[in-house]
């Protein structure tokens, strides 16, 4: 059902990629720069399509640096931008992400993650950007990454994305994978009236004078997580950079200068990380052993799951909806009170890094790991859960154990 002002509503039979168009679209966004690269060019084709109809604007770039950089210059012009990648595309893309991050920028980035390094499998599934999604660019700062395990929550975790990009005045990542962006199923799409639509803090004429306007201001009310936006045209005079700077923009090269900017950018996110993360948990109460995963590898863990409990295995479940920031605390909790950890994902080990880190020692880390190119093996989960639960002796070909010493 297509309503007046060009939004999609109702329940269709909607490939992942296309969802994620179309929760851009909700969110309000109305600009899209990227550069068609497999699997994620059915988002840029949707887009494509679909903007127009909506009074937006779609562009085809030269390559994924012109893309990042191109959806930065249009939220500075008041739009809500995203663009979409994988593999190399992302790599591409992270100097000017971190630009994005200096900036204080509000914008969406979709990665859909095919098996690598370098092209890599590009046909293929894989989840082996993660930890780039994390330390990809250079310095000091805090990013927002989601991973949605469906196209449903490719639609939804894309309009979070941009609300949470909107709040905290940053690029937000959606770190889904091949199979979850390549997947046809119901997708329901709300009416406008039925979601919350977060739109960036913008200064209001009169709360301060146009030619002493600082874009990077310190707030003095403490519920308000970023100082608004100014944006390009309107009168106020300010200035952006990468450099180092002060609160109206301009470059600063002092160690002080650089001090408080790096704070910005990682307290903003730090100090409201209960508000971002977002995890599902199962069966966590009695559990002796927890399963932790995320995307398409948490669900081809459900099966797993379910066959250890019927075999007697006490076995919980906890989906990272939220990557990044990691719900570091909540892992430590259960650390304290279970017998061990398996993380599956496509990759060597990314994420299982994580949850050795939080787990300090307290409980050990089983990973169940896949190279790029298809999806874990149930029974190579199930046998994981076996050896952690003191079931099984598990070959060490499916899987690398991390101790406790």
């Amino acid at each position: 059902m297509m309503s007046d002002e060009g939004l999609l509503t109702g329940e269709h039979f909607l490939l992942g990629d296309y969802a994620a168009a179309e929760g851009a679209i909700l969110a309000g966004c109305r600009f899209f720069a990227g550069y068609p690269i497999t699997p994620a060019t059915e988002v840029a084709e949707r887009m494509s399509t679909r903007l127009p109809q909506v009074d937006g604007i779609y562009i085809q770039m030269e390559d994924e640096l012109a893309s990042m950089n191109a959806i930065l210059g249009a939220s500075w012009a008041g739009a809500k931008a995203m663009t979409s990648t994988s593999g190399p595309g992302f790599s591409l893309m992270m100097e000017n992400l971190g630009l994005g991050i200096m900036l204080e920028t509000p914008c969406v980035v979709v990665n859909v993650q095919r098996g690598g390094p370098s092209t890599g499998l590009p046909t293929l599934v894989g989840q082996q950007d993660m930890m780039q999604a994390r330390w990809g660019s250079h310095g000091d700062y805090e990013i927002i990454a989601l991973s949605p395990d469906s196209p449903q929550e490719l639609f939804d975790l894309t309009l979070r994305a941009f609300n949470l990009a909107e709040k905290f005045r940053t690029p937000v990542l959606v770190m889904t994978d091949a199979e979850v962006g390549h997947m046809t199923e119901k997708v329901v799409i709300p009416s406008p009236e039925e979601v919350e639509i977060i739109n960036r803090a913008k200064v209001k004429k009169g709360d301060m004078e146009p030619s002493h306007f600082r874009i990077y201001r310190d707030t003095d009310n403490a519920t308000d997580v970023v100082s608004p936006m100014a944006i390009a045209g309107e009168g106020y005079r300010y200035h952006v950079t990468g450099l180092t700077h002060d609160e109206l923009g301009y470059p600063a090269m002092k160690a002080d200068a650089s001090e408080w900017n790096i704070k910005r950018l990682v307290n903003k996110i730090r100090a409201h990380r209960h508000e971002i993360i977002q995890i599902q948990e199962r069966d966590i109460e009695d559990a002796e052993v927890v399963v932790v995963s995320y995307g398409i590898s948490a669900r081809t863990s459900l099966w797993p799951i379910e066959q250890a409990r019927q075999e007697g295995i006490r076995v919980g479940y906890l989906r990272l909806i939220t990557v990044w920031p990691f719900p570091e605390e909540r892992i430590r909790q259960l650390a304290k009170g279970i017998r061990a950890f398996v993380v599956p994902e496509i990759n060597m080990g990314q994420m299982m890094r994580e949850v050795e880190r939080c787990s300090a020692g307290r409980a050990p880390v089983f990973g169940v790991h896949r190279l790029g190119g298809d999806i874990l093996e149930p029974h190579k989960v199930l046998n994981a859960i076996r050896q952690a639960a003191g079931r099984s002796d598990a070959s060490h070909d499916d899987l690398i154990t991390r101790s406790m010493e």
